[in-house]
């Protein structure tokens, strides 16, 4: 551990919470780490139960986001649900974990990842969990521009 620092993050009340978050030091990649609990998502700042709220299409009136910033959310995980789907086929390939096969052919973005995580409340955390720890998470918000999936 080479020390810590702090993260503000928003809980779906509104309520603003910091977590100290701890900084690790990787030997193999000469590189420092943030160990960052399930209940975040990288470069987001509400929680993970929040977004899951917001993409999982139920309609929730307990979510403290403006419409925008829902509309902005959701843009997002289209983009995402197509590279985390294929990140997390990619793990599965590379350790030869088993993943739920169906006989459609055409997937929504939320059943794509649910081939490989289920649909049960916390979806989202085991999603990003293994993107992130296999260092297959994109840090740049543009190389996921959904104009650029759409050409």
């Amino acid at each position: 551990m080479v020390g810590s620092r702090k993260r503000v993050w928003y809980q779906s009340s509104g309520d603003r919470a910091t977590l100290i978050i701890r900084r690790l030091y990787c030997k193999a990649c000469a590189k420092i780490h943030h160990e960052l609990p399930d209940l975040l998502v990288p470069y987001k700042r509400f929680d993970a139960e929040s977004l899951e709220g917001a993409l999982s299409g139920i309609e929730r009136t307990d979510i403290a986001a403006d419409e925008s910033t829902l509309a902005r959310w959701k843009s997002w995980f289209v983009a995402f649900a197509v590279y985390a789907a294929g990140a997390l086929q990619s793990i599965s390939l590379r350790y030869h974990l088993p993943v739920a096969r169906s006989s459609t052919r055409h997937y929504s973005a939320l059943q794509s990842l649910g081939r490989f995580v289920g649909d049960a409340p916390g979806w989202l955390s085991r999603v990003v969990r293994p993107v992130a720890n296999s260092n297959l998470w994109m840090t740049d918000p543009f190389c996921l521009s959904v104009r650029d999936l759409l050409k």
